[in-house]
């Protein structure tokens, strides 16, 4: 011990113990240093790393305590960036289009029935969902159908890190809309916890009635399980006049297991309850740029003002420039006024001099550095920068090599999109069908695995664009040929199409082209006559005159 260690034993053996305590830690510290990630990522003494103090808590305090700043800055970027808004609208319509359809696919080996019949089931339950579908009456706003509702549940997963569905049934039935199953879309501000403000996640925040803890208007219980969501009658942060209640809805119905409530989102981490913004990675690296965009075009503008300053040592309220001067002008003679014009010569005084402005804009790296940025921003994002900026100035291979990566994502978003909300709003609507006895499913009530046979389904959308259509249709030749893979498969691929529905279409105007060309051709008998006859008359003594000019 030191000097000074030994006058606080002295007088405070507590503290010197502590002191001790604190030293001894740090030498336990000091030995295991050094090795293995000391000295590269986890270091603290590289110059590089030392102001580097990272901290990550829980999903909660690092996502939902967060989310309220993510989603407006996602939106405010939505509403004013260009690649923001090409980034989430390059995905919207990639992944949706112009909507999923449904096409039923059951599994005709556990149900045990012929082809025929699984076939007549099919185009049966996928005319009924369609009258569904199609229909605004199926929102329960009343405002879009089930394919735009779809592109608005995309659009919102992506913007506000989640999107949120309520399902709800309607006891008005009527004779062009038979169903009572409706969707209500609602922003996913709305769940939150109960008398919040909407910019504050309170943690600690439980359900006095059963003990369970809510986060972010997510409530779980003892194991960490989603029961119920707590969604407000309003928007948290409105300044509108309205009372705010909360209503609290349980997450799965207790009898058919059906989701009450539909959250779309994506987890980055286990017990992760709401989503983050898709842009939330490049939020900083969008705004700068856009504000680097923005000064460039305002650079541009000052610029295309041609300015003249001159520089004298009079009084300034003493300049007689003019501006602009015509030919006819007044004071085209007046010796003591400057102007502009053609052929314009003038005369400055003595101590004055000519500066022009030259901001230097448009600037002729604007093109590189945007470019640049941008495969930065879409690498984040899993977008090539050929897609996000709409410009496929390379190669064939190098545009096609962009696609194909882009097209992972998308596959991928659209699973999700599926498995999260078409499907179990198919499956919801299906209950509903076979309850009312528009459709017959057996044993569909009495066995799971029946009931998952019954509800299989194929959602097609939007196909991958083709670069060169005859390269991309002799490769699909080649892959059916080799068997790695199907004509249903290559067909659906290419234009969501459905290679049996192309197969019975092909049969039909095959026989109706038969039956044109019988029409077509001429008799075979000799004895032609009529027109026939007097127009292949006219045909060989033309033919025969052409010969023998």
């Amino acid at each position: 011990m030191n000097i000074l260690d030994k006058a606080i034993a002295a007088i405070n053996p507590a503290a010197a113990l502590q002191r001790e305590k604190a030293r001894w830690q740090l030498d336990v510290v000091q030995k295991f240093r050094d090795s293995g990630y000391d000295e590269s990522g986890a270091s603290h003494s590289k110059n590089s790393m030392k102001g580097w103090n990272a901290s990550s808590k829980s999903p909660q305090e690092d996502i939902d305590r967060n989310l309220h700043t993510l989603r407006q800055r996602s939106r405010s970027l939505m509403m004013s960036a260009p690649i923001a808004v090409s980034a989430i609208k390059t995905n919207r319509t990639n992944i949706v289009g112009v909507g999923l359809k449904a096409r039923p696919t059951v599994d005709r080996a556990v149900l045990g029935i012929s082809e025929a019949e699984a076939k007549a089931w099919e185009d049966k339950t996928g005319r009924e969902f369609e009258l569904w579908a199609k229909s605004k009456h199926c929102d329960s706003t009343k405002i879009n159908n089930f394919y735009e509702m779809q592109q608005i549940a995309c659009l919102s997963w992506l913007m506000n890190g989640d999107a949120v569905a309520l399902i709800k049934y309607s006891d008005s039935e009527s004779a062009f809309m038979p169903y009572g199953l409706r969707i209500h879309m609602i922003e996913s501000d709305k769940v939150c916890n109960p008398y919040s403000s909407g910019s504050y996640v309170n943690l600690q925040q439980t359900n006095p009635a059963n003990g369970n803890r809510i986060y972010n208007g997510v409530e779980i219980d003892k194991d960490g399980a989603v029961v119920a969501y707590h969604i407000c009658n309003t928007y948290p942060q409105s300044s509108l006049q309205a009372e705010k209640k909360w209503k609290r809805v349980e997450a799965f119905g207790k009898r058919t297991g059906f989701p009450n409530v539909l959250v779309i989102f994506e987890s980055e981490r286990a017990e992760q309850y709401r989503g983050v913004p898709y842009l939330a990675p490049v939020i900083e690296s969008l705004k700068q740029l856009t504000r680097y965009s923005e000064a460039e075009i305002m650079a541009a503008v000052i610029n295309g003002f041609f300015t003249v300053f001159i520089t004298t040592e009079k009084n300034t309220a003493e300049m007689p420039f003019t501006g602009i001067r015509d030919d006819d002008s007044e004071d085209a003679d007046d010796a003591r006024s400057y102007g502009l014009g053609p052929g314009m010569i003038n005369i400055l005084a003595p101590g004055e001099d000519i500066k022009m402005a030259d901001p230097a804009r448009p600037n002729t790296n604007f093109d590189a550095f945007t470019t640049s940025f941008a495969k930065y921003i879409g690498s984040a994002l899993e977008i090539p920068y050929e897609l996000l900026l709409k410009q496929f100035g390379a190669s064939y291979s190098a545009s096609k090599a962009a696609l194909e990566e882009a097209w992972k994502a998308f596959r991928m978003k659209r699973a999700w999109l599926v498995n999260d909300f078409c499907q179990p709003i198919y499956e919801m609507w299906l209950v509903e069908a076979i309850a009312k006895g528009r459709i017959k499913a057996p044993g569909f009530y009495l066995d799971a695995a029946i009931r998952e046979a019954w509800s299989k389904c194929t959602w097609n959308g939007p196909s991958q664009g083709m670069l060169d259509p005859l390269k991309e249709i002799n490769a699909a030749t080649k892959r059916v040929e080799l068997g790695v893979s199907t004509r249903q498969r290559e067909t659906m691929e290419m234009n969501g199409g459905s290679f049996d529905d192309n197969a019975e279409q092909l049969l039909r105007e095959a026989e109706k082209m038969g039956e044109i060309n019988q029409l077509l051709k001429p008799p075979t008998d000799s004895g032609e006559s009529g027109d026939w006859a007097e127009e292949k008359q006219e045909s060989e003594e033309e033919k025969h005159g052409e010969n023998w000019s």
